[in-house]
């Protein structure tokens, strides 16, 4: 933000008494507080990332804040979203998010996108902010992001967040910055990285890394300090440590010139082709394994891939619970090999089904063959929710 772009901006009797302590430092003062007002930012995302994010842009003063964000506020959200209460359960984020901005600063202007971000949208909701926060927590969504800011030009404040450890970046400062593609050029395969739901969050962590995006952007916006651009902080909340990589720009990154369908950039599909195909994959859907049970449950193996926090949480009866990541370190090759020793049938099922066939291709490795479920657990519960346990 250069001065000029502050040109005309007043802060009020109130404003100056609001942000008396900013004004008092020698890095920010009038000028800095008047660069906030005059600016605006976008985050995408409203949830634990967009809720630390978003609390402290509003207090800091930034003169209008966009968010975006299509979904409702759930119960499992209020443990790390504490942008949201009670009150606003099954009510647009967007719409709980804004409320709670102008209690907190009712000079900021908030525009609201009840909207998933895409493709078709992306390069006209954008162009309308200084900078992105991306607050989101999908791989399709953070290469959106990514390409759409580098056609705009736009800086985009990336933070990402698994288990106890999180991830805060800025890309595309300048033209010698990274971006996005230069630290995940290819995404990974659906269900490499659990999502929080399927395998947890400390509340807090959100809170921890959106604050250090807040603080990106309030630098960037005022002029000050160093911002994390060609730096990638890590954080571990049980080592309560940080670690700095460094971060360069790829000398051979394919240039980005146009959006692109990102669910099919980072589906299974696309990036699993060969493997898919050379393993010839089966599936069949839960109503078939309904069946299956109901007919000849004892010619079945059922093993539920899934971490073992979620197999305790929800878990169909008669599943035996074999992670993953068991799976592909060989350690529980022996045990299914003596599962199936009566000539039964394996069958695999994980959240979605993304990782039940991960787990399948590798034992095709080992000679072992496998049946998936299609669309998993999620499918199980939406189809049978009383019989969701009565195997």
């Amino acid at each position: 933000m250069q001065d000029h772009e502050a040109r005309g901006i007043e802060l009020s009797q109130e404003e100056i008494a609001r942000y008396a302590r900013h004004l008092t430092l020698p890095e920010i003062g009038l000028t800095g507080q008047k660069r906030l007002k005059a600016s605006s930012v976008l985050c995408i995302g409203g949830g634990g990332l967009g809720s630390a994010v978003l609390l402290y842009l509003a207090a800091a003063g930034v003169g209008q804040i966009g968010i975006v964000d299509p979904d409702c506020v759930e119960d499992s959200n209020l443990q790390r979203q504490v942008l949201h209460g009670v009150s606003w359960l099954g009510k647009p984020k967007t719409a709980s998010a804004k409320e709670r901005i102008l209690e907190i600063n009712p000079n900021c202007k908030v525009k609201t996108f009840q909207t998933l971000l895409t493709s078709k949208n992306a390069l006209d909701i954008i162009p309308k902010f200084d900078i992105v926060c991306d607050c989101t927590d999908n791989f399709p969504s953070r290469y959106l992001i990514n390409d759409a800011c580098v056609l705009l030009k736009k800086p985009n404040i990336y933070g990402s967040i698994a288990h106890f450890e999180g991830q805060v970046t800025v890309f595309n400062l300048n033209k010698q910055s990274p971006n996005y593609r230069d630290l995940m050029p290819d995404p990974p395969p659906p269900g490499m990285l659990p999502s929080c739901a399927e395998g947890g969050v400390l509340g807090v962590l959100p809170g921890l890394i959106g604050v250090i995006q807040a603080t990106e952007v309030i630098k960037i916006l005022t002029g000050i300090g160093k911002p994390l651009c060609g730096r990638l902080l890590v954080f571990n909340a049980l080592e309560m440590k940080f670690r700095e990589l460094t971060l360069n720009p790829s000398s051979d990154q394919k240039k980005i010139d146009c959006l692109i369908d990102y669910e099919e950039f980072c589906s299974l599909e696309s990036h699993a082709k060969d493997s898919l195909e050379t393993f010839s994959i089966k599936s069949i859907s839960v109503q078939m394994l309904k069946e299956e049970i109901k007919n000849d449950s004892e010619s079945i193996v059922l093993i539920d891939v899934r971490n073992p926090k979620e197999y305790e949480l929800s878990s169909i009866k008669g599943a035996i619970s074999v992670p993953l990541p068991s799976i592909k370190n060989d350690q529980a090759i022996e045990l299914i090999r003596n599962m199936l020793s009566n000539n039964q049938r394996l069958y695999a099922i994980c959240k979605s089904g993304s990782r039940s066939i991960q787990a399948l291709i590798e034992l095709r490795r080992h000679n072992i063959q496998g049946i998936n479920i299609t669309g998993g657990m999620n499918a199980w519960s939406a189809d049978m929710p009383k019989e969701s346990s009565n195997y």
